[in-house]
C-alpha cells in the first residue's frame, strides 16, 4: 500500500480506505436502527425519515471522534483483536455520553433510547467485521506493496532494524536487498539478492512497485540509467530518509545528511499558517481552561492540604528561536527537590515526588497551567515539548540537528508525546527528536487536530507518566 500526503501529514491509503469505509458504517447505522426499530410500521418510518439524515450526520461526528481518541486510527496499532474490542467499547461509551450531553444542547440530535442502543450494536458488530476484513487484506501478499531496497550498508540496514514488528510492515513486502559496487554488507546474506540480467529487467519479473535508494556513499556508484529506465517505467524511486518518514512518520537521524533538508519538502512557515495556530491555540486553551477548572480548584487543595504552598511550580525552559520562558506547572515534588542546585531528569519511582504530585502526574493534571503560557503566546497547544535551558545544552552537543526543535514553539502535548514513551535519558531525547522534526517540517491544523485527539488516549492510560 502507498502514502499519500494528506494536510502536509502521510498517511497510508490503506488507512484512508478504512476510514471511508467506516464512515459509511456510522453514517448508516442510525438509518438501519430506525428501519429495525418501526419494522412493519411504514408510517412512523416515513415521518421520521426526513430528520434521520442530521442525527446520523451528528451520530457519525461523534462516533468518528471517539474512535481517533481511543488510537484506532493510529498507523502503528499493535492492540490485537481484542484491544481493538476494548478500545471500540470504550469509543462507544465515551460516544454514548457526548450525546447524552447534545440531546439536551441541541435537541434536534435527540434519538430515542432503542434507536440509539441498536445504533451502536450495530456500529460494534459492522466495525469488527471491518476491522478483522482490513486486517485479513493487509496480510495477503499480493496486495502488499513490494520494496527493493538498493543498498547492503548502514542506511540499509536500518529498514530492518526500524521496521522490526509485523505492524510497523502493514502493507509492505521488502523483497531483498541489491549490493552497490564498493559498499560494505551488513545485511544477512538470506536477504541479498542478486539483479539479473539488469535492474530494470528483474524489477518487471518480480512486479516490484518502488525501488528505494539506501546508499551509504555518494550518488556516483548508483545505476542511475537503470533507475532512469525503471522510473520512466512507472516504477517509484524513492530515497531512504523519504522512506522513513513516510512509513513510520519520523525522520531518521542517524542516517540523514544535510542536502536532503534543503531539498526536501516541508517546512512551510506563512502567515496565514500562523494565524490559524494561534487562533486554534486559543480557542482550545480557552475551551480546556473552563472544562477543567474544577480539575484544577481540586489540585490546588490537595497540594495545599499534603504539603502547603507555593503550589505552582515556575521554571525556565526554552522556546521558540532558542529563547527563554517561565513554564507554569502544578508543583508534584517536594519543595527545594534541587537544592544542589543540579538539574535532574524525573525518573519512575522518583523519590522527591509527593503522593499528590505522582497523581497529578499520572493524570496530567500538572499540566494543565501551562494553558497561561499558551493565552500568554510562549507556547503552542501542539509541538515539541520545552526542555530546560539545562539540559538542551547538553543534548544540543550530543544530538545533530536538536536545536532545530526550536523552529516552532514548544507545545503542551505533541507528535512525540502520542508516539514516544515518556523517556529520561539522551537516548529517549535522540528518539523523540526524531518524531519532533517531523512534525517541524509537516505541521498542519490537521495534524495538531489528530495530536489532540490522540492526546486524549494517553491521558486515560496514563502512558508515559512519571
Amino acid at each position: 500500500m502507498n502514502t499519500v500526503r494528506f494536510f502536509n501529514h502521510y498517511v497510508k491509503d490503506a488507512f484512508l480506505i478504512l476510514a471511508f469505509f467506516e464512515l459509511i458504517i456510522l453514517f448508516s447505522s442510525p438509518w438501519l436502527a430506525t428501519y429495525i426499530r418501526f419494522t412493519g410500521e411504514h408510517q412512523i418510518i416515513e415521518e421520521n425519515l426526513g430528520v434521520v439524515w442530521l442525527k446520523a450526520v451528528g451520530y457519525t461526528a461523534i462516533v468518528a471522534i471517539s474512535l481517533i481518541a481511543s488510537g484506532l486510527y493510529r498507523r502503528r496499532q499493535r492492540y490485537g483483536f481484542v484491544g481493538i474490542f476494548n478500545r471500540l467499547i470504550v469509543a462507544l461509551l465515551a460516544s454514548w455520553l457526548v450525546m447524552v450531553a447534545a440531546f439536551y444542547i441541541v435537541p434536534e440530535f435527540y434519538m430515542g433510547r432503542g434507536i440509539l442502543a441498536l445504533s451502536f450494536m450495530i456500529t460494534l458488530s459492522a466495525l469488527l467485521l471491518a476491522r478483522k476484513l482490513f486486517a485479513y487484506i493487509m496480510e495477503i501478499k499480493g496486495l502488499k506493496r513490494r520494496f527493493l531496497i538498493l543498498g547492503t550498508g548502514k542506511r540499509a540496514m536500518s529498514i530492518g532494524t526500524t521496521l522490526r514488528r509485523r505492524s510497523d510492515r502493514l502493507g509492505i513486502d521488502i523483497v531483498g536487498y541489491a549490493p552497490l559496487s564498493g559498499e560494505s554488507v551488513l545485511i544477512p546474506n538470506e536477504q541479498l539478492i542478486e539483479v539479473e540480467p539488469s535492474l530494470q529487467q528483474y524489477v518487471k519479473r518480480e512486479g516490484i512497485d518502488e525501488i528505494v535508494v539506501a546508499a551509504d556513499e555518494g550518488k556516483e556508484n548508483l545505476p542511475v540509467d537503470e533507475l532512469l529506465s525503471c522510473r520512466l517505467a512507472g516504477v517509484d524511486i524513492t530515497d531512504v530518509l523519504d522512506f522513513f518518514e513516510q512509513t513510520i512518520s519520523k525522520i531518521k537521524i542517524d542516517v540523514m545528511y544535510p542536502s536532503w533538508l534543503v531539498f526536501s519538502t516541508g517546512f512551510h512557515r506563512d502567515f496565514s499558517r500562523q494565524v490559524s495556530k494561534r487562533i486554534f491555540d486559543v480557542i482550545v486553551s480557552m475551551v480546556l481552561l473552563i472544562l477543567c477548572s474544577p480539575l484544577m480548584l481540586f489540585a490546588v487543595i490537595a497540594i495545599l492540604t499534603e504539603s502547603g504552598r507555593p503550589v505552582f511550580y515556575r521554571q525556565y525552559r526554552v522556546g521558540e528561536q532558542g529563547k527563554f520562558f517561565n513554564i507554569f506547572k502544578f508543583r508534584t515534588m517536594l519543595q527545594n527537590a534541587e537544592s544542589d542546585g543540579k538539574a535532574r531528569w524525573a525518573t519512575s519511582g522518583d523519590s522527591r515526588i509527593t503522593r499528590v504530585g505522582r497523581w497529578l502526574r499520572r493524570t496530567r493534571i500538572d499540566e494543565l497551567p501551562q494553558i497561561f503560557n499558551i493565552l500568554q503566546g510562549k507556547m503552542s497547544f501542539v509541538g515539541p515539548r520545552p526542555e530546560r535551558p539545562e539540559f538542551v545544552e547538553i543534548l544540543a552537543k550530543k544530538i545533530p540537528y536538536y536545536s532545530e526543535r526550536h523552529r516552532v514553539k514548544p507545545g503542551l502535548t505533541g507528535w512525540a508525546q502520542i508516539c514516544y514513551p515518556y523517556g529520561s535519558t539522551e537516548k529517549d531525547a535522540f528518539e523523540k527528536l526524531e518524531y519532533d522534526l517531523y512534525y517541524v517540517k509537516n505541521y498542519s491544523l490537521f495534524l495538531d487536530f489528530m495530536i489532540l485527539l490522540q492526546t486524549i488516549e494517553v491521558v486515560v492510560i496514563g502512558k508515559g507518566a512519571r
